[in-house]
């Protein structure tokens, strides 16, 4: 039986350090293009793997080929995830979630500590690779520190730095299910986003 993404970013000591578990294959390439429709760009590595086998999350490069600063160091890929995540943006979830932060100390400073973590982990792939990108300097993603903007970011640094570093993006997780349980979301008989669903969610 496969495991959950949750547990398999438990007991993965690469990716709970915020580093991607594996390299960037060009199968990865293949299923992240059938993914999103269109050429990854400016991959670091695999962020987290679904149990299907697939990338559900890239670790990308601060900044892209072409030039252009990009803050979402691990980007959502899987649609079916990415759906189901549009669907509770829409439910009011992000609103409610910006109400508890503002009344929960706790809560506040360890979704503070996530933004930390993500700079860090976006520092060391920009050192890795040359890359000096001072237009994103102190800005994260989603709406770290203090907002919450995006639950495809949240979830996505959840998936890929594993649980107990985001406390928004693990509530995320926990709301959406087992998505990859119908088969792998590319590449097969079964493939494709949730019927009914926001299939353009995206990170």
């Amino acid at each position: 039986m496969a495991e959950s993404p949750e547990r398999a970013s438990e007991q993965a000591p690469e990716q709970a350090a915020g580093w991607p578990a594996e390299p960037f294959s060009e199968a990865d390439a293949a299923a992240v293009e059938a993914q999103l429709g269109r050429e990854s760009r400016g991959v670091h590595g695999v962020g987290h793997r679904c149990p299907c086998g697939h990338p559900d999350v890239v670790a990308t490069q601060p900044r892209l080929p072409n030039g252009t600063p990009f803050p979402t160091t691990f980007y959502l890929t899987c649609p079916r995830a990415a759906s189901r995540i549009g669907t509770l943006e829409g439910s009011g979830l992000m609103r409610e979630m910006q109400d508890r932060l503002g009344t929960d100390p706790e809560l506040a400073a360890a979704y503070a500590a996530a933004h930390e973590r993500y700079l860090e982990v976006r520092g060391a792939i920009a050192a890795e690779h040359g890359l000096d990108v001072p237009e994103i300097e102190g800005i994260s993603a989603g709406g770290m520190p203090d907002r919450v903007k995006c639950l495809h970011v949240l979830a996505g640094q959840s998936l890929a730095m594993g649980r107990g570093v985001n406390p928004l993006g693990d509530e995320v997780l926990d709301l959406l299910g087992a998505w990859w349980e119908s088969g792998p979301c590319v590449g097969g008989p079964d493939s494709g986003p949730d019927p009914g669903s926001d299939a353009e969610a995206r990170a």
